[in-house]
């Protein structure tokens, strides 16, 4: 059991949706798993962290309150944990601290930074009604893709009056976020998908959007897309996946939900529990800087599994959703890492 310490008077409505996710299992869904693994308690002297209740960003303006955070730790010398949310993430420089985001950039990463997966709900659930199945290996790759990407002039310059935006938001604090140098992510997005539909040795299953979501504009639509979004996925054994603004990729887990098989390409991503994940071993990892090719890249891993090393990637895939990244899951392997650590220093 991890006891964990926290200001309470920000676990309300008015918070709900900057509420560090374990927290929000913890206090608002009465989560009975997290609840035999985790305790909120009173007495600080009783915890083993001090956790931030809200959004480190939005908590940064009730200055009062963090300081008083900030002061117990150093008095009772208790480690705090830090929710940095959005697409961009906020890097704290608070001792004796742990970080939980769900991007940035692995090489700015310490080892006290944690990433979370993006937490969604079971597509099985709500849209693809017939159970999970693999897809057979067959000789060439089947790879999927239902989503933004489009390039031209007018979408560079979209693209760049966004990124001025956000540069002006963070210059005069009206956002607080890390710096990302311009990355205009659909226009990447087609250039890659273009390079991999050219293949002859590859079957690409691609539906490109010139905008996030097709543009729906009520609820039907926007079910029906999403509908459309993972039967595609389902249909095929690869997706690929690649950040959007933030340096993550929602895809990326969606695909794993779906027991199927990630491409991902590496923008400088650490990816969740890296200490216990081999993500090589469920993912296609493609590297821009290889002398490789994308499209060897992917054949090279395509071709060295098995019909049944193949099939159990994709389930191995599924359980690993089920087990590891759903947010529940996800944090109970925290929670057993901390009492490891806590263990290894008594």
């Amino acid at each position: 059991m991890l006891n964990l310490f926290t200001d309470k008077t920000f676990l309300t409505e008015k918070y709900r949706r900057d509420v560090f996710p374990l927290l929000f299992d913890l206090y608002f869904l009465n989560s009975e798993i997290l609840a035999d693994h985790y305790l909120l308690v009173d007495d600080v002297l009783k915890s083993d962290f001090i956790i931030l209740p809200i959004d480190y960003a939005k908590f940064l303006k009730f200055k009062l309150a963090l300081k008083k955070l900030q002061k117990l730790s150093k008095i009772h010398n208790k480690p705090i944990w830090i929710y940095t949310a959005g697409d961009y993430g906020f890097t704290n420089y608070i001792r004796n601290s742990y970080t939980f985001r769900l991007g940035g950039f692995k090489s700015k990463h310490t080892q006290n930074t944690f990433i979370l997966p993006s937490f969604i709900n079971d597509p099985y659930l709500d849209y693809l009604k017939s159970g999970f199945s693999t897809v057979k290996k067959g000789n060439a790759p089947t790879i999927g893709f239902v989503g933004h990407a489009q390039d031209g002039l007018k979408k560079y310059i979209s693209e760049s009056i966004n990124h001025l935006k956000y540069k002006f938001k963070k210059a005069f604090g009206l956002i607080i976020a890390d710096f990302q140098s311009f990355y205009p992510s659909s226009i990447k997005r087609k250039k890659y998908l273009s390079v991999l539909q050219k293949s002859r040795l590859l079957k690409t299953n691609f539906i490109l959007r010139n905008n996030y979501r097709d543009g729906v504009k009520n609820d039907i639509e926007r079910h029906q897309s999403t509908k459309e979004f993972y039967n595609n996925m389902f249909k095929n054994a690869y997706t690929f996946c690649s950040r959007g603004v933030g340096n993550f990729s929602v895809r990326f887990y969606e695909t794993l939900a779906v027991g199927r098989i990630p491409i991902l390409l590496d923008t400088d991503c650490r990816l969740p529990l890296e200490g216990l994940i081999d993500w090589s071993e469920h993912c296609v990892i493609l590297v821009e800087s290889s002398n490789v090719s994308f499209e060897q890249q992917i054949l090279n891993f395509h071709n060295s599994k098995s019909e049944e090393s193949f099939e159990a990637i994709q389930k191995a895939n599924r359980m690993l959703w089920e087990t590891h990244l759903r947010r529940d899951m996800f944090f109970l392997k925290i929670h057993d890492l901390f009492i490891n650590k806590k263990m290894n220093h008594a």
